[in-house]
């Protein structure tokens, strides 16, 4: 990469997912962060990332040969749209349904859908419904 630049001041810093089959789990997640309009960051041998999310095979360092166990992931969306865009776009690149896009009774507004990636991970798109953010991340360029 020629900038260096990541996001950071949502929920969480980073995760790490470590998939059996990388190329599938690279296809799944470039089609539903692009639906999500959250560009793949890079790739390098034995994994790729997008923003706060790694994604590595079995054999990379960080990994030390273990398997991440099923995980549960949500995705900030910016709409009901963009939820059901982020389903589609996972049922067409090896995604399971795990709950169509709809309301949730988690709190009024919550509108999300729900996949099972290629490894069984448990991975969510919410929009919590109208509301006001003071910034939509803190940007950090190296």
């Amino acid at each position: 990469m020629e900038a260096q630049e990541i996001h950071r001041g949502r929920l969480f810093d980073h995760v790490q997912l470590v998939v059996r089959n990388l190329a599938a789990s690279q296809a799944f997640y470039t089609a539903v962060l692009g639906a999500l309009e959250v560009p793949l960051g890079g790739a390098a041998e034995g994994y790729f990332w997008a923003d706060e999310l790694f994604v590595s095979s079995a054999n990379s360092p960080a990994a030390q040969g273990h398997l991440t166990g099923r995980t549960h992931l949500a995705f900030q969306a910016r709409d009901e749209a963009m939820v059901r865009a982020f389903h589609e776009a996972a049922l067409a690149h090896g995604g399971t349904d795990n709950g169509a896009p709809g309301l949730r009774q988690y709190h009024p507004g919550y509108y999300a859908a729900f996949v099972l990636d290629p490894d069984g991970n448990n991975i969510e798109a919410v929009f919590h419904g109208d509301a006001q953010r003071s910034a939509p991340s803190v940007k950090i360029t190296f």
